[in-house]
């Protein structure tokens, strides 16, 4: 019988301890419910023990998360007005000094064990969660697809032309964000420039398994990269691969509208066989007058009988620029990519507050 005891005696530990850590958690925050607070206008109560970003999500609310909430991609930035305790080491990489002092951080990271108040870009609470159709796949280069999505629930995205959004890769925990290279006038129907990325999952999965007829659910729409239509100053766009996505959509938008805007689109490969919807953009030419294109190759082959600009698109860039001091530039691309252009158009006097970019790893 003295046997028993031990097992006895052991177990009534194990419960005690359990009952402390509940009763711990639950003068933490992790019991009873919550009040989150955005943007000092919208109350959401909370139960349970989730991160910022998913009871966000579970209310309809849909931060940008590339990386579905491990803290890899540092997309989903909100401003912390209450509660939230102190910056965790893995948000440290992701933030600025500048990000650090406004209380800035990453919503994945964040356990709601507290009333809190944040504060969010308006035009995120206006995204929503898309039930969408695959009606078009279709190669535009070897390692390039366009994908096209018809709306099915809601019917309509209405987007700013530049933006993008993000699909859910079916069956994995993966979410990544894709330009939206379609005219926003067509609100019921979506198309993404997919580039394939080597051991990439989602490009994997849009380029080896999606097919028409499959569901998908995309997400969006998102950015602060959009076409400033309240300015009549020159454009500079520059792109190279999928990057081309957002311009065409800018592009296809401004000739609807008529607007006279000058615009020069730079877009830069490697070699022919990386250019696509070259005719799409020469037909744009003759359609809107004031727009030029410029494509260039870094290493044409020698088949490849080129006649156009040959070089790095920096390079290029700075050959057919002057004075950018009162341009607006529009840059799609690596965030390598990206830095390169700055220091070019820096170098012809233009505005840090006319570039315009979403940087995507």
């Amino acid at each position: 019988m003295e046997l028993l005891y031990v097992p006895l005696i052991l177990l009534g530990v194990l419960l005690i301890i359990a009952g402390l850590l509940i009763l711990a958690d639950y003068l933490l925050g992790g019991g009873g419910e919550r009040t989150l607070t955005i943007n000092d206008k919208k109350e959401i109560t909370v139960r349970g023990d989730d991160t910022l970003l998913n009871t966000l999500s579970d209310n309809k609310i849909f931060i940008p998360s590339a990386c579905g909430g491990k803290a890899t991609c540092g997309f989903c930035k909100v401003r912390l007005v209450e509660g939230g305790g102190d910056i965790r080491p893995t948000e440290e990489p992701f933030l600025s000094k500048e990000e650090k002092e406004r209380n800035v951080r990453l919503s994945c990271q964040i356990k709601v064990r507290e009333n809190m108040k944040i504060a969010i870009p308006e035009g995120l609470l206006d995204a929503k969660e898309y039930r969408a159709e695959v009606v078009k796949v279709e190669p535009l280069t070897y390692d390039i697809k366009l994908v096209r999505f018809k709306l099915i629930e809601p019917k309509e995205m209405v987007f700013k032309p530049g933006q993008y959004a993000q699909l859910k890769v079916p069956g994995l925990d993966v979410i990544r964000a894709y330009s939206i290279a379609s005219n926003p006038k067509y609100t019921n129907e979506i198309e993404f420039i997919v580039r394939m990325v080597p051991k990439g999952q989602a490009t994997t999965f849009v380029h080896k398994a999606l097919i028409v007829g499959d569901e998908i659910i995309l997400t969006g729409p998102y950015g602060d990269f959009y076409l400033r239509e309240d300015s009549d100053r020159e454009m500079i766009c520059i792109a190279g691969g999928s990057g081309k996505a957002p311009i065409r959509s800018i592009l296809y938008y401004m000739k609807d509208r008529g607007m006279k805007r000058k615009v020069k689109y730079f877009f830069g490969a490697k070699a022919k066989r990386d250019l696509f919807y070259t005719e799409e953009m020469r037909a744009l030419e003759k359609e809107f007058p004031n727009f030029k294109y410029i494509p260039a190759l870094s290493e044409p082959d020698p088949e490849d009988n080129w006649k156009g600009d040959i070089g790095l698109i920096t390079d290029v860039v700075d050959k057919h620029t002057k004075d950018l001091s009162e341009a607006e530039a529009y840059l799609c691309g690596s965030p390598g990519m990206i830095n390169a252009c700055i220091n070019v158009l820096n170098k012809h006097d233009i505005k840090k507050e006319n570039v315009y970019f979403d940087k995507f790893d």
